[in-house]
């Protein structure tokens, strides 16, 4: 497909590289009301006869529209031996179906003034396109075109898996601490769906036959395992009408095995060693289980990650950066996903400083959290930088179009990108060192040490 490493993003990585609806400063953008708060976004939700979900939600501040179609298949649906295949579908959507050539939507969609993309991550793929909005027609016709009838043949496959399998030399294996990425995943999940990694192996990628492609594409790229939605400069009746002329006879399939997304408790910490031969300085990460993010605790933990490790106001910045010197940056990030979650601290260290130094000084703020709840202020800047995500998050067709149609994946609630804000904003000091104190012990955390390795024929550090 394009040669950004495209495998790890999530929708966060469109929606801050996208912002395609952008207008006049005198009045208020799109998503936003006049006091600057986010508006309600208004979507109608239909299921067609052979299972697609449709979203469709109307804005006419500019004559653009965006779709995103969100299949519901991720690497969490691989099995042993045969991984890396949803990555793989996410460069063979663009090889040619039966009425469009190889290269050829790439060609159609840049040429009628739109752009366009696909992003794989464990949970789901996604495929983009923002037009002008007297091409709906040509948006529609290309996804409906590859969802009934993609090309895949031998040359394709070899084709794409070479492709592949350069974006991993490039991304894990020739990438300064790229294999610490995957070994996280491995370290923290015991259960093989959250284990493995997005972009697969080597050999698995090599051992794929056509057969194997074809059966994984009847099953998972089916309109009943797909939700699609519409946003921007449409009317919902005509768009509707659209959507069933060219996706209603798609044929549905069986659907597909749910995915074990269980985890046992864990009962002691989990810790590794890596040397990296590309990495010049020691780096220190820290994974600790959590639930999804369905769970009535994340908005919490979201919260947790900001108050520990966002800013120059954060309490890692203050203690591992201006106090200890021992960093340049430390993070705490809590990802989306579906299934159990990791809450993540990652940390690569100033020259001269051990990694002992660092966990100590990380586990003193988690420890200090514990015993007493974060200030007000604290909470509250977690609380604007929500507000700040949730105008952002409207404030683009292809925004809203990827966001709707993944939280009516995730969570059967398109509507969700309405409410981001005032959840965050319900969570208390007390909720945050609740959360600190169930999830952030250390029974439960994995932590992986990279440090440098002199490279054959090369010289030490």
């Amino acid at each position: 497909m394009t040669s950004r490493i495209t495998y790890r993003s999530g929708v966060g990585a469109v929606l801050g590289a996208l912002a395609l609806l952008t207008v006049a400063a005198a009045r208020p953008r799109s998503g936003e009301a006049a006091n600057g708060t986010a508006r309600e976004i208004v979507f109608s939700d239909t299921r067609l006869k052979n299972g697609l979900r449709v979203i469709i939600a109307e804005d006419h501040h500019a004559p653009v529209y965006s779709i995103a179609v969100t299949y519901n298949v991720g690497s969490r649906n691989e099995r042993r031996g045969r991984t890396g295949f949803a990555h793989l579908f996410e460069h063979m959507m663009f090889k040619g179906s039966e009425n469009v050539g190889p290269g050829e939507h790439f060609m159609l969609i840049f040429n009628n003034g739109g752009n366009m993309n696909g992003t794989t991550n464990k949970d789901r793929t996604l495929y983009y396109e923002s037009l002008p909005t007297n091409q709906l027609d040509l948006g529609l016709y290309l996804e409906a075109d590859r969802m009934r009838s993609l090309v895949i043949n031998k040359e394709n496959l070899d084709n794409q898996r070479n492709a592949v399998q350069e974006e991993r030399r490039l991304a894990v294996d020739n990438n300064p601490y790229g294999h610490t990425f995957e070994l996280i995943d491995s370290l923290a999940y015991d259960n093989f769906s959250y284990q493995h990694s997005v972009i697969g192996s080597m050999a698995d990628l090599s051992a794929a036959s056509v057969d194997d492609v074809q059966a994984f594409f009847r099953t998972y790229y089916a309109p009943n395992n797909a939700v699609i939605a519409i946003t921007g400069d449409v009317k919902t009746a005509d768009c509707l009408a659209k959507v069933r002329k060219y996706f209603e006879a798609i044929p549905r399939q069986p659907d597909p095995d749910p995915v074990d997304m269980s985890e046992k408790p864990r009962t002691a910490e989990r810790r590794m060693t890596l040397e990296d031969p590309l990495a010049r300085l020691t780096r220190v990460d820290i994974a600790y289980n959590v639930p999804p993010s369905a769970d009535a605790d994340d908005a919490a933990l979201q919260v947790l990650a900001t108050v520990l490790g966002s800013g120059r106001s954060s309490r890692f910045y203050e203690a591992v950066v201006h106090q200890g010197q021992l960093s340049s940056g430390a993070f705490a990030n809590k990802q989306e996903s579906r299934g159990p979650g990791l809450f993540q601290v990652s940390s690569t260290l100033n020259p001269g400083k051990t990694a002992a130094e660092l966990e100590k000084a990380v586990y003193a703020e988690i420890e200090k959290l514990k015993s007493t709840p974060p200030a007000d202020w604290e909470v509250e800047k977690a609380r604007a930088s929500a507000k700040r995500s949730a105008v952002a998050s409207l404030q683009s067709s292809l925004q809203r179009a990827a966001v709707m149609s993944q939280d009516a994946l995730f969570y059967n609630e398109p509507g969700r990108i309405n409410t981001r804000e005032s959840r965050l904003a319900a969570v208390t000091p007390a909720d945050v060192q609740r959360v600190a104190k169930k999830y952030l012990v250390p029974e439960n955390r994995s932590v992986i040490i990279t440090t440098p390795k002199a490279a054959a024929g090369r010289g030490g550090n």
